[in-house]
């Protein structure tokens, strides 16, 4: 996708060209909302109205949204996206913010939770914004995820790491790299057993083999190693993430770190053979608003 200028006497993407672009390429206009003949009430029936007959909340359920979005590279895009979406009172799962081919030009993926009603406003005044190009809903469409997450994990088991101290003899102190801080002399004595040397190396070394284990079912390798904790990195998406972090929890896990979400649409296959998949995709398949998709 390329976009070019449409400013006059502009050499590069500015936000009057984001503007100039929508006025040339209006969105589809909504219908009209219906005419309804109100009667005249009088004034203690209307305030009767507004005190009891108030509409009830919204029953839609709240589900996980993804959008897309083209802003200009410019100071300041990111704190009014996030005040737009303060304002309607949404909370970002997670944002990523990266360069595209075009210069100038970023993308956002912003990952939302809430009901269909309140995100379709956010995604219309985000698009409102002078520095967005387009707002695109990916909620109902065929998507590749993505997200990295790094995570540090305590090849000693929970029952040591926990605790404001080791519980390690004196000649498995310099074997073992403290992931804590350790207790001063004034604390409680040891809650856990001392381990000698070789326990503790037993028990690093099992540990290891269970978490490189899991981590290859999960397509992950082993980045670090310490004397105390490995660091695991993952790439998949945000459910296999959080599968294998559920799984690590036994273990003890002493720092992590995720980048958001990253999503791109699914190309589809052209075939006249329709698979009994394809035939079901295609009778819950939301049709999806051309004027919705990013210029270019």
């Amino acid at each position: 996708m390329r976009l070019y200028s449409t400013a006059k006497g502009h050499d590069r993407l500015t936000s009057t060209s984001a503007m100039e672009h929508k006025l040339q390429h209006p969105h589809r206009k909504l219908p009209p909302l219906p005419h309804l003949d109100r009667p005249v009430m009088e004034a203690g029936e209307a305030v009767s109205n507004i005190l009891y007959n108030t509409p009830p909340p919204s029953t839609q359920p709240f589900r996980r949204h993804i959008l897309n979005m083209f802003v200009q590279d410019e100071p300041g895009v990111l704190a009014r996206v996030s005040g737009c979406l303060a304002a309607r009172g949404v909370n970002i799962d997670s944002l990523v913010v990266c360069a595209t081919d075009v210069q100038d030009l970023s993308r956002m993926c912003i990952v939302l939770r809430g009901q269909e009603g309140t995100i379709e406003q956010v995604r219309r005044q985000l698009e409102d914004l002078v520095p967005v190009w387009a707002v695109v809903d990916y909620t109902n469409t065929d998507v590749i995820e993505r997200e990295i997450m790094l995570v540090k994990v305590s090849t000693l088991g929970p029952e040591y790491y926990e605790q404001n101290h080791l519980g390690l003899a004196e000649e498995a102190e310099h074997e073992v790299d403290y992931a804590v801080a350790q207790a001063d002399e004034h604390s409680a004595p040891p809650m856990q057993p001392a381990l000698t040397s070789t326990q503790a190396l037993s028990i690093k070394n099992d540990n290891l083999r269970s978490i490189i284990a899991i981590a290859g079912q999960f397509s992950g390798e082993v980045v670090d190693v310490s004397d105390a904790s490995v660091i695991v990195q993952l790439c998949a998406k945000t459910t296999r993430l959080d599968a294998f972090y559920k799984l690590m929890r036994p273990f003890g896990i002493l720092e992590l770190s995720r980048s958001g979400t990253m999503v791109l649409p699914r190309t589809p296959i052209k075939s006249a053979w329709k698979s009994l998949s394809d035939r079901e995709e295609l009778d819950r398949r939301v049709d999806m608003d051309a004027s919705m998709l990013p210029p270019g």
